[in-house]
Order: structure tokens, then sequence, then C-alpha cells
């Protein structure tokens, strides 16, 4: 019977097999995996959102993330996917699969709370640090009890209601501050304001996802068993500190001396990836690991460059988040609920402007100031989404007020930019702000500006720095070569890891500030491309640069160069000062040569009549 049974099992095999087989031969021997196809087609309605509607929307001026969730809402199951049935080629144009994009759009605020933790350093935290954590504090306080006392209508217990007002009393700044940006607000006293803000509430995020877990294991209070039932979160971001200090740089070092930029990024989203697991695992939020090793990281030389790095997929990431909130809302709520949702997001628009101009007022600023600070920031933020998604996910709040919540926080985003440019016009005759003497709370401003920037920390870059020091000058240095960085870090000098041909990372690190910039790299190429787009964005800018010789000399000073050095001419210059000297020549006689000297060959490699140096 087993030989029998044998052969009947591979006729049996040989027939569940033989459509795959036929499959293959009606696509030329090509597999074909059916549920690929729909894989293939909600992702390519994604790129097409990203690369068409969400750039239209910013065009607008009303921001890519209202695009992506636009685009979420009619591409989701409640817009045309509610058409599909009876039209079935409108599936096409439908994303079939939102579980899926979900998965992934936790990887999104993931990587924008790494991103934030790159952002932040004890030093910018100090200095802003009225603004941040006393301005910032307020607002979250004052708005959590107004907007949580308001939601006590609609949810039956005080912690339930206080958890959905305090997701309420975030705000985006996502939308926030390009809105300030484009009109020139974000370093007027209320955009400073707003900003410190918007900073204490991205720090506060990952707080808020913890006590929503601890909410969780007890609903009507907090007992001794929620608090074991946190321990295990505890010891994992406390293990994850610990492994940060000592594990981080040396891991970021070795990748970065292979010189590939394919594997620092690796590591990079080993790092977020890795930290964001461990933190799951222990019944914690994805995001708040991520946030954790961000906040490790920027602590080292590499922050800058890891910053410019994961940037762009921060950006596509987030709009994947977007998109996957847009595919969940379900507008019939605005005709089904339509008194709900209108006396939420007038109430969440109204009650949060007033939390916010108290807190203003508290910490004396003007009145118009105050008024512009808290229009801004009235409207609800992307994080608000992730922290009532948590605690309807932990059973912390209702589904069916989940909704109308979505759609109340939707529209108060959508009125966010007309919001910032009816503030920033009641705004443009404030007051000056009595906390006037904190320093600016935008990055751009908290770098020490005035500062020379060093591209390339070579022999040549380390003796510009020694004579920089003695004359007093500050300066900051970037260097790709990881070693060289950590002994100059060693020597605590302010330097960092990274490519400094790329103007994204001369932007990380001030150049719009600096006093001057002095390009040192070996590359000619890359000397070059600094040179020309640093005098593109700034035409004032001091730049001084190392040439190879008098050809690329040349090309330096037709790219804008203010000084370009030939290392064989300036080389042969001190040969021959020290011989004439040595030869018993007068020193004036001689300096008055050479300087002639360097003179005539600038102006004969198109450098002008005056020095080389």
């Amino acid at each position: 019977m087993a030989p029998n049974s044998a052969i009947g099992g591979d006729n049996a095999g040989a027939e569940m097999r033989r459509p795959q087989i036929n499959a293959i031969r009606r696509n030329g021997g090509r597999m074909s995996d059916p549920t690929i196809a729909p894989v293939l087609k909600d992702l390519m309605l994604f790129l097409a959102t990203a690369g068409v509607v969400a750039p239209i929307f910013a065009r607008l001026r009303v921001g890519s993330t209202l695009g992506f969730l636009a685009a979420g809402v009619i591409l989701g199951p409640h817009g045309l996917g509610a058409l599909a049935p009876s039209a079935p080629w409108i599936a096409a144009f439908t994303i079939t699969r939102p579980e899926e994009f979900e998965q992934f759009a936790q990887l999104g605020v993931a990587f924008l709370l790494f991103h934030l933790g790159l952002g932040l350093s004890w030093e910018r935290l100090r200095l802003m640090r009225k603004l941040v954590f006393g301005l910032g504090l307020a607002q979250l306080l004052i708005a959590s009890l107004l907007l949580g006392g308001a939601l006590r209508l609609l949810v039956p217990d005080a912690p339930s209601a206080l958890m959905a007002g305090a997701a309420l009393a975030l705000s985006s700044t996502a939308m926030v501050t390009p809105a300030l940006s484009r009109r020139h607000r974000l370093h007027a006293p209320a955009g400073r304001a707003a900003f410190g803000v918007l900073l204490f509430q991205d720090l506060a995020v990952a707080p808020l996802l913890a006590v929503a877990t601890l909410f969780a294991s007890e609903r009507h209070g907090v007992e001794v068993g929620a608090l074991y039932a946190l321990a295990p979160g505890v010891l994992a971001v406390g293990a994850l500190i610990l492994a940060g200090r000592w594990l981080l740089r040396p891991l970021m070092k070795l990748v970065a001396r292979a010189k590939s930029q394919d594997l620092f990024m690796a590591a990079t989203f080993l790092v977020i990836i890795g930290a964001g697991a461990a933190s799951a695992l222990a019944g914690l939020s994805m995001a708040l690991g991520a946030f954790v090793a961000g906040v490790l990281l920027a602590e080292t030389e590499y922050r800058h460059e890891v910053e410019v790095m994961i940037e762009p997929f921060t950006a596509l990431l987030l709009g994947l988040f977007f998109l996957s909130v847009g595919l969940g809302l379900d507008l019939s709520a605005l005709w089904v609920q339509p008194t709900l949702v209108a006396g939420l997001t007038v109430g969440l628009l109204s009650l949060k402007a007033l939390a916010n101009l108290v807190a203003c007022r508290l910490f004396g600023l003007a009145p118009a100031t105050s008024l512009e600070a808290a229009l801004a920031l009235c409207g609800g933020g992307e994080f608000a989404f992730v922290v009532l998604r948590h605690s309807s996910d932990s059973a912390i709040l209702s589904t069916s007020l989940l909704q109308p919540l979505f759609v109340a926080v939707s529209l108060s985003m959508a009125f966010t930019p007309g919001l910032v440019a009816f503030g920033a016009w009641a705004g443009r005759k404030s007051v000056a702000l009595k906390l006037a003497a904190e320093p600016s709370a935008d990055p751009a401003e908290t770098v020490n500006p005035g500062r020379v920037l060093i591209v390339g920390m070579g022999r040549v870059g380390r003796m510009i720095a020694e004579i920089l020091d003695a004359r007093g000058f500050a300066w900051v240095a970037v260097d790709r070569d990881p070693r060289v960085v950590s002994a100059e870090r060693r020597r605590d000098r302010p330097i960092y890891f990274g490519d400094g041909s790329r103007i994204e990372l001369l932007d990380r690190l001030g150049l719009a500030d600096a006093r001057a910039l002095v390009v040192t790299m070996d590359a000619p190429e890359g000397v070059e491309a600094v040179v020309g787009v640093a005098r593109h964005r700034h035409p004032d800018l001091v730049i001084v640069a190392r040439a190879r010789d008098a050809r690329h000399a040349a090309r330096l000073y037709g790219l804008g160069a203010t000084s370009a050095v030939p290392e064989t001419f300036e080389a042969s210059l001190h040969l021959s000062e020290s011989l004439l000297r040595d030869l018993g020549e007068p020193v004036e006689a001689v300096d008055a040569f050479i300087r002639d000297r360097r003179r005539a060959y600038r102006a004969s490699i198109g450098g002008g009549s005056g020095d080389v140096t």
C-alpha cells in the first residue's frame, strides 16, 4: 500500500500543480503570482500621490500633508472604494489593502520621531528652556484640561477624556512651521514662541504614548498592577539608553570607515528599526524607541550626516502615514453626525485658541504676539492621530468617537494655513516680546552663528583651525574620515562626520549664518561643487578654497571663490621667500617681491588684482 500511496500522492501533487504549470506556460515560462498585482497597484497609486497630488497641494500653499490625507480619503474604501461593487473598473483606482499600508505607515511616525530626536541637544534645550519647558508645558496642560473637560460630556470616564484632550492639544509641526516660514514669521516673536511650543509637544508625544499604555492596564484608575505592566517598557528604554551610550558611536564609526553611503544608510535604518522593534516588543510604541535612538545619535559626530540621509525617506514615509490616516477616514460622519463633527471642530479650534492665548499671556507675550501664536497653534496635529488611535486600540477611547475626532482634527488642519496667515497679519505690529532675550527657536539660529565653516580637516584644515583658535575666531568643521573626526572629537573640537560636498549637510552646520567658508577637500570636483552652490545661495559669503593647480584655481574663481590658493604655487613662493632671505636679501624687499608675484599670478588666472591669499 505504501508504494501505491506514494504514487497516488505524486499524481495528486501533479494534479494540484497543473494549474500553476499551465499559468507559467501561458506567460511564456514566467512565474505569475496573482497576489502581487494588488500590492503593486496600491504602491503605484501611492507613488502617484507622492509625485503628483501632494506637489499640487504644496504649490497651492496648503501643504502636502492635506494632499496625502485627501488622496487617502478618495482612494480608500470610504471613497472610490465604496463605488467598486457597482462599477468594478473603479477598483483599479482604489487602494484595496489599506491594512498593509498601516503597517508601513508606523515606520513614517518612527522616522519622524527619530528625526525630531536628532534635532535635539542638551545645549539647544537649555537655551530655549523658558519657551520650550515653560510656555510649552503650560500650553499642553491648559489645552488638555479645557479640551478634556469638554470631551467629558462624550467620554464615560475622566482619564479617557483627559487622554483625548491631550491628543487634541497637540499641533502640527509639519504644517505650522512651513506656513510661518513662507510668511517670514518663523523668526518673529510669535514664530519663536510657536516653535518652542511645537518642540515641547514633540517631546511630549513619547510620554503620552507611555501614559496611554498605563491607562490601558486600568481604565478607571492607576493601580500598582498597571505600574507593573509598564515595567518591561521602562526597562527596555533604559536598556536602549545604555546600549546606545556604549555601542552606537563604535557601530557608526565602524560603518563609516567603509566609506560607503549604502552601508552607512543600512546601519542607520538598522538603528531606527532595531530600536523601534525593541520598544514595541516591550509593550511600548515603535516611535518611542526610534525617538530614544535619535536623541542618542544627536550627541555624536554623525548626527548631521544621518539627518541629511534620512530626510527624504522621512518625508516619503510620513506621507505614507497621512495616506493611511486618510484611508481610514470615513467622511460620512459629516452628514451622518454633522452636529457632532461641527461641534468637535469648532470646539477644538476655539478652546485650543483660548488655551494658547492664556498660556502666552501668562509668559509675558504681548497681546498681538499672543494672538498670532495662539491662532497658529489652534489646529490639530499629526500626532493626534497617533495618540487617538493608540488610545482606541488600548480600549481607552470608544471606536464610535474615533472617526468624528479624526474628521475634526483633519478639518482643523485644513484651516491651519489660513489661521497662520490671519495671525501673521494681526501680529505684524506686535510689540517686542518680554522674552526677547531668549535665543531664536529656529534650528538655523541655534548653531552659534558667525562661525567659520571648514570643509575638510586634513593637515591644511587642522592648520587653519589652529590659526583661527589663536586669533579667537569660532569655527566648525566637517570631514569624511571617521578616524580624523574621532581624533579631533577627543580634543573637544567642533567637528562632525559627513560628506562636505553635500550642500544639505553644510546647511545643517549653519552655512547661512557662517562668517566664512573654507574648502580644503582633496577632490577637485567636490571643491568646485561646494564653491558653486555656496556662492549661488550666499552671494556675500567669504569663500576660501584650496586649489590643485592654476587651472583649478581659475575654475574656482569662475565659480565665485573669494580666494583660491594653488598648492604648488604657494609652496614654491614659501621656498623662494626662505631662499632669498638666506641669500641676504632685505626682508622688506623680499616681502614686496612675494606680494607682487602673488598679485600677478592671481590676475593671470582670473582672480582679480587682490592677494591670492
